[in-house]
């Protein structure tokens, strides 16, 4: 390692940098890249910026997403939710699928992946709030022929997807407001608040997706979010309020834990809400 490679190293292991070598040459290989200076990126990341946004990419699943500054960084837990998706999606010939907060569109991408590999097509759209997400999100799923669209929650999903959604992915925020200050500054200070803050309980927006969830899945359909272990009672008691049979599955390894709630296959399909 050259002179100034060691000088880098060192100052981002001073900055807090748990994997010093790996990031100093992932910011040397992303300067060769984009020709953008390196002490600029360097700099940048001792300020705390995100090193997602300065390589311009995050890994997930096993696989690079494209990431732009602004846009919710993916978190290697949230792999276990893609993986629980994955198994239930199985479980059906051309699953219909939808991404909803879909940030950079990591989640869908990675479920589309997993299945094509086993030789499953699956229709995907996906939705965020944010422009700037909405953006990025289509450079990674419109090459694999997902929509995104952008607007809250289900309101911009074409209406012909309502009752036919077999697997919705909703990676909502579920931080509680009072929580935000606590983060780290990498969440805090960059990503946008609309991707963190779930409300008092962090399960405000988990509220708003099932009560509007049963319109929009199909008969047997599932619906897979991510939340914290304390949350996860809660979060079980309101999907049966709902009418939805609730699971809870953990990942002691990743520190993960997933709220599913399944739709009775024998369910009446809500045919004046759907139009039909």
């Amino acid at each position: 390692m050259s002179p100034g490679s060691t000088d880098l190293v060192a100052r981002l292991r001073a900055a807090g940098s748990v994997f010093a070598e790996e990031e100093a040459a992932l910011l040397a290989a992303a300067a060769a890249d984009t020709g953008i200076d390196l002490e600029t990126l360097v700099t940048q990341r001792v300020s705390g910026t995100p090193l997602e946004y300065l390589v311009g990419w995050a890994e997930f699943h096993g696989m690079r997403i494209a990431l732009t500054p602004g846009v919710f960084v993916p978190r290697q837990r949230t792999a276990f939710l893609v993986d629980q998706a994955a198994a239930l999606a199985r479980g059906y010939r051309h699953p219909v699928a939808v991404d909803l907060c879909c940030g950079s569109g990591a989640l869908g991408l990675a479920l589309a992946t997993i299945l094509a590999a086993d030789g499953i097509a699956i229709d995907l759209a996906a939705a965020d709030i944010e422009p700037t997400a909405v953006e990025c999100a289509r450079r990674n799923l419109t090459p694999i022929g997902a929509s995104v669209y952008q607007g809250d929650l289900f309101e911009p999903l074409p209406r012909d997807l309502r009752g036919r959604i077999d697997v919705l992915l909703a990676n909502i925020p579920y931080v509680p407001s009072g929580m935000i200050a606590r983060m780290p500054p990498e969440a805090r200070d960059y990503e946008p608040r609309t991707a963190l803050d779930g409300g008092p309980d962090g399960l405000d927006i988990f509220r708003r997706v099932v009560e509007d969830a049963r319109i929009w899945l199909a008969p047997g359909g599932h619906l897979l979010v991510e939340s914290s272990t304390q949350q996860a009672p809660l979060a079980t008691a309101i999907l049966a309020e709902h009418g939805f049979r609730a699971d809870v599955t953990e990942s002691d390894e990743l520190y993960a834990t997933v709220v599913i709630g399944h739709i009775n296959a024998g369910r009446e399909v809500f045919r004046a809400s759907c139009g039909r």
